[in-house]
């Protein structure tokens, strides 16, 4: 006799501050969804708009989380609303989504039959489609072929699914309150990167990316001050992993001229 197979649960769990006004075109994504057995978790981070009274008309559907204080940077605040909802998860497989983003309706379909077809595969990042107004684009990707800056490209954190046992690693050495100016898209790709020496892209299109001018990444323009900043950070940020996994650390040009531009 045939072993039942049973269906995997997936939790998606979605990050919202303020994004009312796109609060339920992310949530009805996911109760659209082709894939079934889903679990969605909601954490609001002391939201000032209307955010709780959106997330009140779903309160059969979904579980909603209400962080009671803010730390001082965003980055801290995007982590820990992930992880507080990571740590009330049921599903096998996770999903992070940003409140103003949402899935394509076979998304989460498409990338657990990914999973479950590699059994060695635990993280994946599918592509986004931007979305700025009401123009769509979706950009090709090209991974780098010599990472000279010590990180690969990937995509963002609405992108990201991830096996619940990796998760829960990964939340274990990433979630402190160190650089600021680093996401948590960026803590995942990395530390995953050193570790496996790649990263896997599911080369399918199944996540909207809202380019929005009131974002964070607005304050980093290409070669500003804060642009510069951040990147030293990230290769701080990289020095920090290769240390905590136990790899060299290594000098590359971009390291040495985002020091050199910081001291002037």
């Amino acid at each position: 006799m045939k072993k039942k197979y049973r269906i995997p649960k997936a939790s998606v769990i979605i990050a919202n501050y303020n994004n009312a006004k796109y609060l339920r075109n992310c949530i009805n994504s996911i109760l659209n969804q082709s894939y079934k057995n889903i679990e969605i978790i909601a954490v609001d981070d002391k939201s000032e708009d209307s955010s709780l009274e959106v997330l009140k008309k779903y309160k059969k559907k979904i579980k909603v989380i209400k962080n009671r204080k803010k730390t001082s940077k965003g980055s801290y605040n995007q982590i820990n609303s992930y992880y507080k909802g990571f740590i009330k998860s049921k599903g096998k497989y996770i999903f992070f989504l940003d409140s103003d983003d949402y899935f394509k309706k076979k998304k989460i379909e498409l990338v657990i039959k990914e999973f479950e077809n590699n059994e060695n595969l635990d993280l994946i990042f599918d592509l986004p489609i931007l979305k700025f107004r009401d123009k769509e684009i979706k950009k090709k990707f090209k991974q780098k072929k010599f990472v000279i800056s010590s990180w690969p490209r990937f995509s963002p954190q609405s992108c990201i699914s991830i096996k619940k046992k990796l998760a829960k690693e990964i939340f274990k050495i990433l979630k402190l309150k160190k650089f600021e100016t680093i996401w948590l898209d960026f803590r995942i790709a990395v530390y995953y990167f050193l570790k496996n020496k790649q990263i896997y892209i599911f080369k399918k299109y199944l996540t909207y990316y809202r380019q929005l001018n009131n974002s964070a990444s607005k304050d980093y323009k290409i070669l500003n001050k804060n642009w510069w900043y951040r990147r030293k950070q990230a290769h701080e940020f990289v020095s920090f992993l290769n240390k905590k996994l136990k790899l060299k650390d290594k000098m590359n040009f971009d390291k040495i001229m985002t020091n050199i531009v910081n001291l002037l």
